[in-house]
């Protein structure tokens, strides 16, 4: 399967609650392939369905060489002293932004066999773990951030060349 075209800032899908998964079908199975190609790109710690404008709660993740994906994902554990760590989005393109993150995330949810999963981790992980839950929730990084900091990521995106 290929990789699928990224969704940018503006576009509505980014902004909708995923749906959850009901049947594992050869629809799904396909999702979950170009997600997994989506991801293996150069740079990219996790892809949402989402952002390849499919709402439905799946996700890929590609961080140290650990590459997976998890269907109707939940987070199911957070833990350790929030702190403010660089993160960006292939939705928003070109930056970075401070954001609140745990320093351990654990996320449980199915494979393509209907088991049950868990992904757990620190660091980059936790943090594309909590990134890419966000997107199923309709959420971008840029809403976790304070006030002053969004006020400024929104002008920032409006004078981006791609916005």
């Amino acid at each position: 399967m290929p990789e699928r075209p990224i969704r940018i800032f503006g576009d509505p899908v980014l902004k909708t609650v995923s749906a959850p998964v009901g049947q594992i079908d050869e629809g799904v199975r396909s999702l979950v392939a170009d997600l997994l190609d989506s991801v293996r790109l150069p740079g990219r710690a996790g892809v949402a369905a989402a952002q390849i404008g499919v709402n439905l709660r799946v996700f890929s993740y590609n961080v140290d060489g650990e590459v997976g994906y998890v269907i109707n994902p939940e987070i199911v554990e957070l833990s350790g002293e929030v702190a403010k760590i660089d993160e960006g989005c292939l939705s928003v393109p070109d930056m970075w932004a401070k954001t609140p993150r745990y320093p351990f995330a654990r996320v449980r949810g199915i494979d393509l066999d209907g088991n049950e999963i868990e992904v757990s981790g620190t660091g980059v992980l936790a943090q594309a773990l909590q990134h890419e839950v966000d997107h199923l929730d309709g959420k971008l990084y840029l809403d976790r951030l304070e006030k002053d900091e969004r006020r400024v990521a929104m002008r920032r995106i409006r004078e981006s060349d791609w916005f």
